[in-house]
């Protein structure tokens, strides 16, 4: 059986990018500073368990459901950018290039992984797609192969759908991820979107 603290650090060690020795380190250093950081980061994640929910709508996170995005009148109804998660939506955000409303896959076809069209949020994107308010949909998945491959089921998928479909500019290094994108480069692959 795990001591709280082998407990903490292995729950560290589970998250991306930090391996059993950089928890280790980060766990040693809340305990050290428990009324500074430990106590209050608890309580933050308590709150953010207990708060935070998926929009029903395009599947952001916010606290309430329809999300702010997706009930923000300032924002240009007429255009879906559809993302893999949630990590490029917030890309996009960050740049404050994109103004139109977004769509959340939940990740890519991949047969490998044995992740089909059923795991991922297709059908809610074709029934919005399908909405007479829609003129656009962007399909900004990453540049890679899982990537492409569900952008190009995507375009077959919305082929009735009526709408104008784009996708960003090839200018993004193949295999590269829109979250680890800088801001200008990720501006100037929406701007030279094309037809899919």
């Amino acid at each position: 059986m795990h001591s709280p603290l082998e407990a903490l650090i292995s729950q560290f060690a589970k998250l991306p990018g930090i391996g059993p020795r950089s928890a280790r380190r980060i766990v040693l250093h809340l305990l050290r500073r428990r009324e500074a950081l430990l106590y209050p980061l608890a309580n933050l994640l308590q709150d953010a368990g207990d708060s935070v929910l998926t929009c029903s709508n395009c599947g952001n996170m916010d606290t309430c459901s329809p999300c702010q995005i997706c009930t923000d009148p300032k924002r240009d109804e007429h255009i879906i950018c559809v993302v893999e998660d949630l990590a490029d939506l917030w890309a996009f955000e960050r740049s404050k290039i994109f103004r139109g409303r977004y769509h959340v896959l939940g990740g890519t076809l991949s047969a490998l992984d044995g992740i089909g069209p059923d795991q991922l949020l297709i059908e809610p994107l074709i029934r919005r797609a399908l909405s007479p308010e829609i003129e656009e949909i962007i399909l900004a998945t990453n540049a890679t192969i899982n990537g492409q491959t569900t952008a190009f089921y995507l375009q077959e998928r919305l082929a009735d759908a009526q709408v104008k479909i784009t996708q960003l500019a090839q200018g993004i290094p193949m295999g590269g991820e829109l979250d680890y994108l800088d801001d200008g480069t990720l501006g100037a692959a929406l701007k030279a979107r094309r037809l899919f």
